[in-house]
């Protein structure tokens, strides 16, 4: 029985992809599964965000396509990376559509019988993708090898942040790439540049499929966003849960975990939880406001977190083994939320879920 667990809400996620579907109800969805579908699972996650709508399916690498196909899943799959020469034969025989950006990627998906392929634009996030100018030639090189062009698309550097102007810049050269294609007779094939945000807070970049990854799983895209009345549809989709193992009294002024590093400061019962850092509950978080959930109460983490366990102060509440503690999630009336974690963490919400490690067990729900 695993000492660990994340309830992943099914009725959730699909929940989601309806308020996604909301927002940009001119486009098909294209749910993000890399992954592990954010560390929730990528083959149930896959085929829940199908049946509520998705139409096709994207991943980061040919392995993780598949393993989609390996779990029976028959929609089209993107990856969103353009795969190396010795990827091609892997994706052509596992039916995957691969991102390019390269005279050598289209070359080799090509040679490996790859049937269709999606040019990918640098516009401005200069992480990986083809220079606007050569888009024309690269699509011709596609057509010439007997691929077909799938899509031209983009992505965005910093369509979660509503006051800055580089999405609106990134827009306007895809655009224009689009038009260069249409004046020199390219059918660009699909259109597509929006993520999560783009999804939800630029309508502009909706164009034929919207890409949403990380608001599949209920998460704003950015902390600056919480509020936003777009965001307020979506529903978290995973619970991490334990177990106390052990509960002991301490003396105000004991110290507790590694270095002693932790202390009561008054006599104070405290839960021995059998999770830590080896399940993505990071070390740090002992010292910047990380708790759980015992009782519909926020309990501080004393001490810092080690691998496999971690110490909450339950002061002189009366709390015994077997208890269910909540690292994340709901519990009565109170909540611990990925974007909380990840403050405390001096990350973001998307490394919180896919950082959740593999003994703790998924349990799927779908009510």
């Amino acid at each position: 029985m695993a000492r660990a667990w994340a309830d992943i809400d099914l009725a959730a996620l699909r929940h989601n992809v309806g308020v996604l579907q909301g927002a940009a109800p001119d486009a098909e969805l294209c749910a993000v599964v890399k992954a592990d579908a954010y560390g929730h699972g990528m083959e149930r996650v896959a085929a829940a965000a199908l049946e509520a709508g998705a139409t096709r399916l994207a991943v980061a690498q040919v392995a993780e396509g598949e393993r989609l196909r390996m779990a029976g899943l028959d929609a089209e799959i993107w990856v969103l990376s353009e795969p190396r020469p010795d990827e091609m034969v892997t994706a052509a025989w596992s039916r995957l559509q691969p991102a390019v950006y390269s005279e050598a990627g289209i070359a080799a998906a090509a040679a490996a019988g790859v049937r269709s392929v999606h040019l990918k634009l640098d516009t401005g996030m200069h992480r990986v993708g083809a220079v606007p100018a050569a888009a024309p030639e690269l699509a011709r090189r596609v057509l010439d090898a007997g691929l077909a062009l799938g899509s031209v698309w983009t992505h965005l550097a910093t369509a979660d942040d509503l006051g800055h102007g580089a999405a609106d810049e990134q827009l306007d050269r895809y655009e224009g790439v689009l038009a260069d294609l249409a004046s020199a007779g390219i059918d660009p094939g699909l259109r597509h540049a929006s993520n999560s945000a783009g999804t939800l807070l630029r309508p502009r970049a909706h164009h034929d499929v919207v890409r949403p990854g990380v608001s599949l799983y209920g998460l704003a895209p950015d902390a600056a966003v919480l509020e936003h009345p777009a965001i307020a549809g979506l529903r978290p989709v995973m619970r991490l849960s334990t177990t106390v193992g052990f509960v002991k009294r301490l003396r105000s002024g004991d110290r507790a975990s590694y270095g002693l590093r932790g202390s009561v400061d008054r006599d104070a019962t405290v839960a021995t939880l059998p999770i830590g850092y080896a399940d993505g509950v990071q070390r740090m978080r002992w010292n910047r406001g990380g708790c759980a959930l015992i009782g519909g109460r926020r309990r501080p983490i004393v001490g810092v977190v080690t691998m496999d366990q971690i110490v909450v102060d339950c002061g002189d509440d009366d709390v015994a083994p077997g208890d269910e503690a909540v690292l994340l999630g709901a519990q009565g009336e109170e909540r611990i939320d990925a974007w909380e974690w990840a403050a405390q963490a001096d990350t973001i919400a998307y490394e919180v879920v896919c950082g959740i490690g593999a003994r703790v067990e998924r349990r799927y729900h779908d009510d």
